[in-house]
Formats: structure tokens, C-alpha cells, sequence
């Protein structure tokens, strides 16, 4: 065959060959819009650093092993990872492309923002929680100010750290008033116990049933005071799966639907207290408010207002240094997908910035 009969038949195999790579190219793509694991990031665990936990409507999916089930069909795998370091030790995971999605508080999100970690916040998990100082059973102490001077434990770089500085504030308080060190739960009940401490960041309920704690102060559920919870997606698998987050998104409100509503609050308590925290605490702490304010995945106003000015407060308080712009961190469009496609519209109330319904409730 001369080298002219055989180009035209070179350029036919080349298209052949160029047609194939285009019929092959779609299947690789396809292959990449899903995932092989999800992992999940728990800003927490129970008692003894065990993997289960309580609290929130996060521990209650894991419980029941909500994304096990949706995504079990498709063959990717759920890795669950319990922080005893809470807050800090997840950004330390997402630092190092460890975590796709996790559950945060105020703070930890905050911080881990200002030092350049991209999330997008999905919603909201907790809010309007109240907040406790405890002491030794024997404490004379009936107020902060009985503390100044004095050993007060908290869990720093947590949202239990804005809180505290929120009700010293308060109260005309700062840190710097006491001899204030960083604990995390089980570490400060036991030094409760052992009255290494004189107070502590910590609710004061089982350590009272105990006979080893008692209740120096309480916030109660002001809207001015609580923190509240984030759940987030980092943005790099926001960007390659974002049809797999709108999946996470809506199988984790349907489980806030089933975890605000009144009839199951006892059989969720009964699921929490596996993570080693009893029932009875989970009892008190959850008595003061509507599950359905207590657990309300909405980013309203007051959501946005609220996660405003911890920014500003973490910064006055020293705990960020740089500014945190809240352009572009809000994702709303999965949570408002889920909450259309599960007819759950109107289900949560909505919150003005002030931390009112803004229709009252009937």
C-alpha cells in the first residue's frame, strides 16, 4: 500500500479512535458524580470518647442509620468520625481534607472560617439551649461574681467558650476575672467531683444526682446568650457532588422532622442516653423550650443575626483575629429544596432577629 492510498485510511481509523474516546469520556465522568464514602465529622462523643452520641438531630441520624440507608443502594459507604477534641479537633480534620460534611458550633465554624477553611453551611441544628455553671457540692458560691478569682472551667475554642464570654459580659465580666482553664466534659465533671475546679461550663444535673455538683447559674433559654449549631459541607465536595449533598441535606430534615416532633421526645432521649449521658439530663435540658425551637434546621433571621454577632463577639473577645464575611458561606438552596420536596414548609417557626416567632404560635 502506497503512503497516499494509506492516509485517508490512517484518518479514518483516527476518527474511529477519537469516536470512542468521545463515547468513553461521558462513562469516566459519570463515574466521578458520585463519591465511594461520605465521611462525617462529629463535633463530640459520648461518654469515655465512645461513638455515639446525643443531643442533636446528627446523633439521632446516626442512630438510626438514616444515610446508611440512602446511600446503601448506590454502594457509598458512611464513615462516621467522633471528636472527644469537639470544634477544633474537625477543622483540624477538614485542614487536612479529612471531613466532607460536620456538625459545629458557633465558635469552632467561626474560627475555622477565619483561618481560611471553606464550608458551605447547610443549616442550623440547635438553638435557644440553656447554659450552666456548676459547682461542688459544696460550694458557697452563689453567683459569678462569688467566682472571681477562682478556678472556672470551660472547653475553649468551643461554643461553650462564646457563651461564657457572652453572660460575663453580661454581667461585667471577662475571662481574665478568673483563673479560667480548658476542660472538655468528662474531664470537668470529674474535677467537679474532686472539687479541682470550683465551677465549671457543664449542666448540673447528673452531677446533682449524683450527690457531687450543684447549680451556681443558669441562662435559661435567652436569645441573647445561646449559641447555636451548623451543619456543613466542605466546599470542595460541595463543587464535585453537589446532587449528593441535596440527598444528605433532605434525608437529615426528614429525621428534624421526626426529632421536633412531641410525641417522640421521650424515645429520643431514650436513644441519646447510649451515648453514656443519662436520660434524666437530657430531660432537664431540653425542658425549657419546643422541640420544634430547640431543634429548628432554618437559617432565618435571627439564625443569620445571631451567627452576626458571634463574629463580632468572638473577635472582641479575642478568640478570632481576623474579620469573617458571611457572603457566600450560607448554602439556603439545599435546606429550602429539602423542606419543598418533603412538604415541610411552614413546619418550624420562623424567627425574627430578636429571637421572636415571627407569627405567634398557636
Amino acid at each position: 500500500m502506497t503512503l497516499a492510498r494509506f492516509k485517508p485510511f490512517a484518518a479514518l481509523l483516527g476518527l474511529i479512535a477519537a469516536g470512542s474516546l468521545a463515547l468513553a469520556l461521558p462513562t469516566a465522568a459519570q463515574a466521578q458524580d458520585k463519591p465511594k464514602i461520605i465521611r462525617i465529622s462529629y463535633s463530640g462523643a459520648g461518654t469515655g470518647g465512645r461513638p455515639i452520641t446525643g443531643g442533636t438531630i446528627i446523633s439521632t441520624a446516626h442512630q438510626q442509620g438514616v444515610l446508611e440507608k440512602e446511600f446503601a443502594k448506590d454502594g457509598i459507604k458512611i464513615q462516621w468520625t467522633f471528636n472527644p477534641g469537639a470544634g477544633p479537633a474537625t477543622n483540624e480534620q477538614l485542614a487536612n481534607g479529612l471531613a466532607d460534611f460536620a456538625h459545629h458550633g458557633d465558635l469552632p465554624i467561626i474560627i475555622g472560617r477565619s483561618t481560611g477553611l471553606r464550608t458551605k453551611i447547610l443549616f442550623s441544628y440547635t438553638r435557644f439551649g440553656s447554659s450552666y455553671i456548676t459547682g461542688p457540692i459544696d460550694s458557697q458560691a452563689k453567683s459569678l461574681e462569688d467566682l472571681k478569682g477562682k478556678r472556672l472551667a470551660v472547653f475553649k475554642g468551643t461554643a461553650s467558650q462564646l457563651a461564657l464570654g457572652r453572660i460575663l459580659k453580661k454581667h461585667g465580666l471577662t475571662e481574665r476575672d478568673f483563673k479560667t482553664v480548658s476542660m472538655d466534659g468528662d474531664t470537668l465533671r470529674a474535677a467537679i467531683a474532686t472539687k479541682d475546679v470550683e465551677a465549671g461550663f457543664i449542666a448540673p444535673f447528673d452531677l446533682a444526682a449524683r450527690g457531687v455538683g450543684k447549680l451556681i447559674y443558669e441562662t435559661g433559654p435567652d436569645p441573647d446568650l445561646t449559641s447555636q449549631g451548623v451543619f456543613w459541607v466542605s466546599e470542595e465536595f460541595e463543587r464535585k457532588y453537589p446532587d449528593i449533598v441535596q440527598r444528605v441535606v433532605t434525608a437529615l430534615i426528614k429525621v428534624a422532622a421526626w426529632s421536633s416532633d412531641e410525641k417522640n421526645r421521650e424515645a429520643q432521649y431514650k436513644l441519646w442516653a447510649n451515648s453514656g449521658t443519662s436520660y434524666y439530663e437530657y430531660q432537664k435540658t431540653f425542658a425549657d423550650t419546643p422541640l420544634k425551637w430547640r431543634l429548628s434546621p432554618l437559617l432565618d433571621d435571627y439564625f443569620v443575626d445571631n451567627l452576626k454577632k458571634s463574629i463580632v463577639q468572638a473577635k472582641e473577645f479575642k478568640l478570632i483575629r481576623r474579620d469573617v464575611d458571611l457572603n457566600g458561606w450560607l448554602a439556603p438552596q439545599y435546606l429550602n429544596t429539602a423542606l419543598k420536596e418533603l412538604k415541610l414548609e411552614g413546619y418550624w417557626p420562623e424567627f425574627n432577629a430578636a429571637g421572636k416567632p415571627k407569627v405567634a404560635q398557636k
